[in-house]
């Protein structure tokens, strides 16, 4: 079991959307959480295989045939950079063993951020956004005289340059957006990139219907809203579907990031939001719809510090939420909830080694046996660059 230390980095915030209200069905709020389930911690370990690169954002998916899909965002240099792209790796022995990791996009700019899912056709979907938040870095460098104090080595600012460069300004600001690749094969082949609306860390979801919905945000198309969107064609084209409503007083741009969704064994839709906004700042918020995603109730709190959240509903029908947790114990936690997402347990900690905040994004499987996998992103002590880490973990409910 690797017990290694990260350094300290608050994430970044690149999305910004704005206010519309919409109605949604009332939910039961401020109800107690229960008693943490026992948590047992099997195994925990790094998987990225190429310490060179700065691993970030990484979504973990299992198939019907019992493989487990990795996307993330890696080649890159740090947190912020221009060099991002999308790579996936698969395991075939429930992540005893990752094969090599593979390309799957490598875009002019920066591809953060990476979701994945197999859907009930068969269908591989996996999800970025493109960014131009290190152009504000090369600007500050590009200033400094070579020798000044913080000045970057010139190795260094010719690599950024010659990345920024590719393409010219205008095809820079073009090229940003929220997007999708799909695969009909297995992952063999891809198709091109393509527009999917919206963005959020871990990507869409698969409804009992069989319809695709993604919760997320438009971060620099449309008319920058937070909502939902649904693909009825196995994720080829996507529509939206409704507005996501704000607090009283919250700034939507700003403050609401990061969602995802899940389906409870009744019906119902719950979709947690990483909020930033003063009240509850820091907190996971949460929105329910009982309409299949037509409406959504006000986002509430629901009493955990700690963002962004990966939803999955156990094969028991129980609720897991696995988030980052920033600060001491610094690592990832996870909450169940037995009733449907109307109260969650006290926390479980499945990492708490971490020295710092450049970590977390944690998603969560749960095997064939009932053992769960997460995976998340980490920046240790000794390491140049972050790197994906796994636990395998089990819960006596």
């Amino acid at each position: 079991m690797n017990q290694d230390l990260s350094l300290t980095m608050t994430r970044r915030q690149f999305v910004r959307t704005t206010i519309v209200a919409a109605s949604g069905a009332a939910f039961s709020i401020g109800r107690p959480a229960h008693a943490a389930p026992v948590i047992k911690i099997a195994e925990t370990k790094v998987i990225s295989q190429q310490p060179q690169y700065y691993c970030g954002w990484p979504t973990v998916a299992r198939r019907r045939n019992g493989d487990l899909l990795v996307s993330w965002s890696g080649g890159r240099e740090s947190h912020v950079c221009p060099f991002g792209r999308v790579e996936l790796m698969v395991s075939h022995d429930n992540g005893a063993t990752w094969c090599w990791p593979q390309v799957l996009l490598d875009g002019s700019i920066d591809d953060r951020d990476s979701g994945v899912l197999e859907t009930a056709k068969g269908s591989i979907l996996v999800t970025t956004f493109t960014s131009l938040a290190y152009e504000k870095g090369l600007l500050a460098a590009e200033k400094k005289a070579a020798g000044a104090k913080g000045a970057w080595a010139a190795e260094k600012l010719k690599a950024w340059q010659a990345a920024h460069n590719r393409i010219d300004a205008r095809q820079r600001e073009a090229d940003l957006g929220q997007w999708m690749i799909r695969s009909t094969d297995g992952g063999v082949t891809w198709s091109a990139r393509y527009s999917s609306i919206v963005n959020s860390p871990h990507g869409p979801i698969q409804l009992s219907d069989g319809r695709l919905l993604y919760a997320g945000k438009e971060l620099w198309t449309g008319e920058k809203r937070m909502g939902v969107c649904e693909s009825l064609d196995d994720g080829q084209t996507w529509r939206w579907l409704a507005t996501i409503p704000a607090r009283e007083g919250d700034d939507v741009q700003k403050g609401y990031h990061e969602l995802h969704a899940v389906e409870t064994t009744d019906g119902r839709i719950i979709v947690q939001i990483r909020n930033h906004n003063k009240t509850n700042a820091g907190e996971t918020l949460q929105t329910e719809s009982t309409d299949g995603g037509k409406t959504w109730s006000v986002p509430h709190p629901i009493g955990v510090w700690g963002l962004p959240s990966h939803l999955l509903r156990l094969r028991s029908g129980k609720l897991l939420m696995t988030y980052g947790h920033r600060r001491p114990p610094f690592g990832n936690q996870a909450r169940v909830s037995d009733d449907g997402g109307k109260t969650w347990s006290e926390p479980m900690v499945i990492s708490g080694d971490g020295a710092g905040g450049d970590l977390g994004y944690p998603s969560t499987v749960e095997l064939a046996d009932g053992t769960l996998l997460s995976v998340w992103y980490e920046l240790m002590n000794g390491s140049p660059r972050a790197v994906l880490r796994q636990a395998r973990w089990t819960l006596e409910l």
